[in-house]
């Protein structure tokens, strides 16, 4: 497969780079993904979405170079849904169009199959539960509850990103650790290498942990991304794939099961063995069949 080509897609406050394979128009397979992570985490699955006949389109987030920083300082939710839109836009987006996330990408990805009028017609999500999976009357919640504690461990992390000082210089030793973490087994030497060139600044770096302290501690967002901004806590309103790998040192993979009651009809769960938080990394040739069967189902 030939080596993606570079898509740049200018918006009022961010300049995002976007890698893309595969033909020139096409239905769009837009994939965003994660903390901490690169549109090259996209790199082994796009293969088979291109040869089932998709465009793979991988933006950057914005604060993760080659995109630049946010010029209105917004890392919200509904910044990375405003910015995943203009790049569908830009890059000429179809009425088969699908939308596939990862961790943060995952929670964009969330938002923008709840949103009305969303032009996606599918949605993958992974490694991160819709929030609507926990709300409401949750069936057995006891085992929800028991799991707590073990997730708190785990997600020690958000913590300490709210931090002031330390985790504003801790990218060196702190992202080669969490990959370490979430994919036990993985050799991520690659991947840590291509992140620390996306968010080792220490600019990039704190717009990386902005994600976290604008969304933990609820501030607002600006007024041109309110209403994307308030579906991305609410159900999925779209035909939805969830995938989480079954050895995930992130979150666990016993979510899954509260995830099925949250997502519409036409949708799917499906758990990948030998695989932790980086799945579509660790076992490609799994996540993108499954992917592949689900948006041409």
């Amino acid at each position: 497969m030939t080596d993606p080509r570079i898509l740049d897609v200018s918006t009022p406050a961010v300049d995002v780079k976007a890698l893309v394979w595969g033909p020139e128009d096409g239905p769009i397979a837009l994939c965003l993904h994660g903390f901490p992570d690169t549109a090259h985490g996209w790199r082994k699955v796009a293969p088979a979405l291109v040869a089932a006949g998709y465009r793979v389109v991988a933006p950057f987030l914005r604060g993760y170079a080659p995109s630049s920083l946010a010029s209105d300082g917004s890392y919200h939710v509904g910044a990375l849904m405003d910015d995943a839109l203009r790049v569908r836009d830009a890059a000429g987006g179809t009425d088969r169009d699908v939308l596939i996330g990862h961790d943060w990408g995952a929670i964009a990805a969330t938002g923008l199959a709840a949103m009305p009028g969303s032009p996606f017609t599918k949605a993958v999500i992974m490694s991160v539960p819709p929030s609507a999976s926990f709300r409401g009357k949750v069936p057995d919640v006891g085992r929800l509850l028991a799991g707590i504690p073990r997730q708190l461990m785990r997600s020690w992390y958000i913590a300490y990103h709210q931090l002031p000082y330390l985790p504003d210089r801790s990218a060196s030793w702190l992202i080669p650790r969490l990959w370490r973490q979430w994919s036990p087994g993985y050799d991520a030497t690659e991947d840590v290498a291509l992140v620390k060139a996306a968010i080792g600044s220490p600019d990039n770096w704190r717009a990386a942990l902005a994600y976290y302290r604008q969304t933990v501690r609820a501030s607002k967002p600006p007024a041109s991304y309110a209403e994307l901004h308030r579906h991305w806590l609410s159900q999925p309103a779209l035909p939805t794939l969830y995938l989480h790998g079954t050895d995930d040192g992130c979150a666990s993979a016993d979510y899954t099961r509260w995830v099925t009651r949250a997502l519409p009809d036409g949708s799917r769960t499906a758990l990948v063995d030998d695989a932790g938080h980086f799945l579509q990394l660790e076992q490609p040739d799994v996540v993108a069949r499954l992917i592949v069967e689900f948006v041409e189902r």
